[in-house]
C-alpha cells in the first residue's frame, strides 16, 4: 500500500479492449472532469480514471503526503483495475504533476504521457494560494475553485454550472486535509533531472486562456522531444471545455507513436 494513504483509490473503468489509459484528475475536480474523454477515447482503449487522495470517493491522505505517494497509488489502482499493463498517462493540472512521478517509479510500464494544464513555475506560488483559500474557506471552497478553471467564456455557461455542482455534491467524501497535504507536497522541489529524463513520448495540451499557458512552453523545453498544441480559447480544463479537439490533439499524438489502434481518418473529418 502506497505510505501516507488511508487505502486503496477509488477509479472508473470503461472499454474492454486495447491498450490502458490511466486519468489523473485535477484540483478541484475528481474522475468525472475525464467523461467525455472516457466515452470517447474507450472505442480503443481500455480506460481508468482515477480520484487522488481526498477527491471524489477515494480515501484520506495523511500528513506528509508526498508526490511519490501519489504517483505510487495510482499504480495501484491501475493494478489493480489492470495487473501488470503498461499505461498511457493522462493528467490535468494535479494530475500532469503526478504523471512523472509515475513515470519515474515505472517508466517500462509508460507508454506515453499527455499533460493539459500544466506549465513550469519554479517558485510555485501558486500552492500556497490554495492552501490559504481551503485553510479559509473549507472543502465549500472547491464549488467557486472550479470556475477559476475554466475559461470566462465557459463560466457562463450551464455546462459550467453542472461540473461544479457535480464535483460539490461529492464533498461529504472529500477531505479539506489530504486536499492541503496536496498542496504541501507540490510545493517540494522536484529531483534533478525530474524532466530531463523522461524518455517517453510526451505532449502538452495547453488552453490558450489557462493562467498556467504562458508556463507550458518552459515545461515543454524541460522533456526532451515534448510535442504542445494550444487550445484556442480554452482553459485549465480544456479536456471539459473543447473535447472535440483535445481528443484529436491526443489522437493524433498517439497515432504518430504507434500507439493508436484505431484508424484516425475518418476522425480529422469529424472536428
Amino acid at each position: 500500500m502506497a505510505n501516507n494513504v488511508e487505502g486503496p483509490l477509488y477509479y472508473e473503468r470503461m472499454g474492454r479492449k486495447g491498450p490502458v489509459m490511466a486519468f489523473i484528475h485535477p484540483n478541484p475536480m475528481d474522475q468525472s472532469c475525464w467523461i467525455f474523454q472516457m466515452a470517447h477515447l474507450s472505442t480503443w482503449y481500455r480506460c481508468i480514471s482515477i480520484d487522488i487522495p481526498g477527491y471524489g470517493r477515494s480515501p484520506k491522505g495523511a500528513e506528509g503526503l508526498s508526490m511519490d505517494d501519489m504517483a505510487a497509488a495510482c499504480w495501484e489502482a491501475v493494478d489493480d483495475a489492470l495487473p501488470g499493463e503498461t499505461a498511457i498517462l493522462v493528467g490535468c493540472s494535479t494530475g500532469s504533476a503526478i504523471s512523472p512521478f509515475m513515470y519515474h517509479q515505472r517508466p517500462d510500464r509508460t507508454a506515453a504521457m499527455i499533460l493539459t494544464g500544466t506549465g513550469y513555475t519554479p517558485g510555485k506560488e501558486f500552492a500556497q494560494r490554495r492552501i490559504d483559500a481551503y485553510t479559509a474557506l473549507g472543502v465549500d471552497y472547491r464549488w467557486r475553485y472550479t470556475f477559476e478553471d475554466l475559461s470566462p467564456a465557459f463560466r457562463a455557461t450551464p455546462l459550467a454550472h453542472f461540473f461544479a455542482n457535480l464535483f460539490a455534491e461529492r464533498n461529504k467524501f472529500a477531505d479539506v486535509a489530504t486536499i492541503i497535504h496536496q498542496f504541501r507536497a507540490l510545493q517540494t522541489q522536484e529531483p534533478e533531472g525530474h524532466h530531463a529524463h523522461i524518455a517517453c513520448p510526451v505532449i502538452i495540451l495547453t488552453g490558450s486562456e489557462d493562467g498556467a499557458h504562458p508556463t507550458a512552453f518552459a515545461l515543454q523545453e524541460r522533456i526532451p522531444g515534448c510535442e504542445l498544441k494550444v487550445l484556442p480559447g480554452a482553459g485549465h480544463a480544456c479536456q471539459i471545455e473543447q473535447p472535440w479537439l483535445f481528443d484529436r490533439f491526443m489522437i493524433e499524438f498517439l497515432d504518430k507513436h504507434g500507439l493508436f489502434p484505431g484508424d484516425p481518418k475518418p476522425l480529422s473529418g469529424g472536428f
